[in-house]
């Protein structure tokens, strides 16, 4: 069993019903990496709450799974298009599709890559992988939708998925790629949400400390002595459930505060509070022969 899978089974059930049925019934959501992982926790909250969703990814054996698996949960409408958004042309083609059957008025740029290595280690292939995915992705994703709605002056909400050690301004050691682009995803968000705030666009952020999902959680800490340690590290004594994270993206792109913009709201239990480089204590408890075996692979980066 995927140990992220695992660990959901061990948390206690929290983050449960806390909103209307219909929050989201005005809302027609585009996620980026919806398929797996956080994105699709997000899809399904948002289609419970009424909103038509899109997803999109690059295997389409799993966005056409879970498009089924979320339609016969939620009896909610939900579609999906294969797309690289490290590819500016491949987003712009699917970004024109989706316009052409219903503009959204949310985007939640959530496509992530991610590994722990030893910076001095890593390739350029690695760099550009990470970078490509977070930090060129989410701009090709925020430009393809944002300049559709400044044309026909529609308001609308963007929702970045982030990281505690972006919010926090430390960065990261051992993940540096990922550290390096969701800070340039920080710059994006506060830079726009002033320039077009007044466009009735306003951007927000998440910064959800560890939260197991499958695939991604288990390449973040591969041990379970690292997600021990990580759990002492945290006031909680605990990780983040799915649930939590997708009601606090729900209140987000709701119009429940919409005086809420250029903000990332961290939620991570307090553990930033203790030292946001969440990955700085890796050196301490890996050997030269666990790096080693931690070395990234080709499918090292993904979906969140």
């Amino acid at each position: 069993m995927d140990r992220g899978i695992e660990m959901q089974q061990r948390q206690p059930f929290l983050g449960g019903q806390m909103f209307q049925q219909d929050l989201l019934s005005d809302k027609r959501v585009l996620i980026t990496g919806g398929g797996t992982g956080l994105g699709r926790a997000m899809a399904e909250k948002f289609l419970q709450l009424g909103a038509s969703v899109f997803i999109c990814g690059r295997r389409g054996d799993v966005l056409t799974q879970a498009c089924e698996e979320l339609a016969g949960a939620t009896g909610g409408r939900i579609k999906s298009a294969v797309c690289d958004v490290r590819d500016r042309e491949s987003v712009e083609q699917m970004v024109e599709r989706l316009w052409a059957d219903g503009a959204p008025n949310v985007l939640v740029n959530n496509a992530a890559g991610n590994f722990i290595a030893r910076t001095e280690e890593l390739s350029p292939r690695a760099w550009e992988a990470v970078i490509g995915i977070v930090l060129s992705g989410t701009i090709h994703a925020t430009l393809a939708c944002a300049k559709r709605w400044i044309a026909s002056g529609d308001s609308a909400t963007v929702l970045n998925i982030s990281t505690t050690y972006a919010a926090a301004g430390t960065g990261s050691a051992f993940v540096v790629p990922s550290a390096v682009a969701k800070a340039g995803v920080q710059a994006l968000t506060t830079s726009l949400a002033v320039e077009w705030g007044p466009r009735g666009l306003r951007f927000n952020g998440i910064a959800p400390g560890p939260i197991p999902t499958q695939g991604a959680f288990s390449r973040l800490l591969p041990r379970q002595d690292l997600e021990e340690q990580a759990i002492r590290r945290n006031p909680m004594r605990r990780f983040g459930t799915v649930a939590e994270f997708a009601n606090l993206a729900a209140f987000v792109i709701s119009d429940g505060c919409p005086y809420l913009n250029g903000e990332t709201i961290i939620m991570d239990g307090g553990a930033w509070l203790l030292g946001a480089s969440g990955f700085g204590f890796l050196d301490e408890v890996l050997t030269d022969e666990d790096w080693h075996a931690l070395r990234p692979k080709k499918q090292g980066t993904g979906d969140r």
